[in-house]
């Protein structure tokens, strides 16, 4: 009797707004159930490898018969407390799902879409098994209207420009990913989202590399800057390097050494110094490889990489001379990074910068319980997750540290942040406007 007259309640979920930027908040409202009403909020994506993920709070309707995702707390579930973004950052595989998945979007032309339901009662499983009361389908998009979306094979780059909407000339960005190798795309979608050129850049399995079996050389990064220098919808003189993992320590590298990029500014995220200095990205990943035997294993038989550059060297020819840098640098730090040694790095970096008096470039944001895949806001936390490099293509299970709540709030906190530097250091005034969904 209950159940039917809840359903004649016509309880109304709203999802607002229902189509926007990955990085933008939603608010959800669930109205029309009975005051006291214990209910559970759920979101349900299935990603392109066909692998589905949920999220669910559970809440209690106030003595209105509301429940607002924004303002109330969660009793439960993937997340508690009051998390508005609780839904898509706490997603995590359906039970039965194989171990070691990891969330990411490889096709920004289409958007990631999430599922909200309301289920009755507490619910932590089943929930194929039952009819929800309420459902919205959400779009979530890296690219904004009229982002243009451009494939890049100019000088044997492989790469993906993405301009914002407009004539410009915008500021450009050069955005590297880490050791996984591959054309990744979604972070410079979004960048080009808030007006800021950026170009994808695919460096170690790129089609000159595997065409040649060689892997590139400095110039291939000197030739991704001059295409974005040269670009006519592009400020040649405004350009910024952004890099993950090990594709910090190419921008660190490039940043300092290089004699042909001129970087307004850089920044660095979960990344290290530690390399060759007189090294290409072979003779880089050839020293990492030989301290591969530093690695280790915890009980679930994660591999563990971040002792792999410890301790720091003394021998400034085995790290980038920091102390040498000429623009504004911003490393992003998580301070349970289990991948890579970057607390350590970074101390030693302000050290490097102190003695040489270029500290006043550094600006360290450090996160507690915060692990090694620090991604734009509201990305799925994981924690541990299968991963092939680029060298060797044998999947490992790694570890790549942090905690699901404090990781995926200092993700929000540092994309702001990191929008706020960049634009600083990239416009000449500070207040610029992003493409939005306003208008669809």
């Amino acid at each position: 009797m209950f159940r039917m007259d809840i359903e004649q309640y016509c309880v109304k979920l709203s999802v607002k707004p229902s189509r926007g930027l990955m990085d933008e908040v939603f608010i959800v409202l669930v109205q029309n159930v009975f005051p006291a009403f214990q209910l559970t909020v759920r979101a349900l994506h299935q990603c392109e490898d066909g692998h589905s993920w949920e999220a669910f709070g559970h809440y209690t309707a106030n003595a209105t018969g509301t429940v607002n995702v924004s303002e109330d707390l969660s009793l439960g579930g993937t997340y508690s407390g009051v998390e508005p973004m609780g839904l898509l950052w706490s997603l995590r595989p359906v039970p039965g799902s194989k171990p070691g998945l990891r969330l990411r979007k490889m096709n920004v032309q289409t958007p990631m879409e999430v599922t909200v339901s309301v289920y009755e009662g507490h619910q932590t499983e089943g929930f194929a098994d039952q009819v929800p009361l309420a459902s919205v389908v959400v779009e979530r998009w890296y690219m904004a209207p009229g982002i243009r979306r451009i494939p890049v094979t100019e000088d044997g780059l492989t790469a993906t420009l993405f301009l914002p909407p407009g004539p410009g000339p915008f500021p450009g960005l050069l955005d590297l990913w880490g050791g996984g190798g591959k054309l990744v795309e979604y972070r410079a979608a979004l960048l080009a989202s808030h007006g800021i050129a950026s170009l994808a850049l695919d460096y170690l399995t790129p089609k000159v590399a595997i065409e040649t079996g060689k892997m590139v050389g400095n110039e291939y990064f000197e030739k991704a800057y001059r295409f974005l220098e040269q670009h006519p919808q592009i400020l040649g003189s405004r350009i910024a390097m952004l890099g993950l993992s090990l594709g910090c320590s190419i921008t660190l590298k490039m940043a300092v050494y290089s004699k042909v990029m001129k970087l307004r500014c850089v920044v660095c995220i979960g990344g290290s110094h530690v390399q060759p200095v007189e090294g290409s990205v072979k003779e880089m990943m050839a020293f990492f490889d030989e301290n591969s035997g530093k690695t280790r294993f915890d009980k679930e038989n994660s591999m563990i990489c971040r002792e792999l550059l410890l301790p720091i060297p003394t021998d400034t020819s085995f790290k980038v001379d920091v102390g040498r840098l000429q623009c504004p640098l911003l490393l992003v730090v998580g301070e349970d990074d289990q991948n890579w040694p970057a607390c350590e790095s970074a101390i030693d970096m302000k050290e490097m910068m102190e003695r040489a008096g270029n500290s006043h470039l550094l600006t360290i944001l450090s996160y507690p319980n915060t692990g090694h895949l620090i991604e734009p806001p509201f990305t799925p936390f994981t924690r541990i997750s299968g991963f092939r490099s680029a060298s060797s293509r044998q999947r490992i299970l790694t570890l790549w540290g942090g905690e699901t709540a404090a990781h995926s709030h200092a993700q929000e906190d540092a994309w702001r942040k990191m929008l706020v530097f960049l634009r600083e250091n990239l416009y000449s005034c500070k207040n610029s406007s992003a493409a939005s969904f306003s208008h669809l």
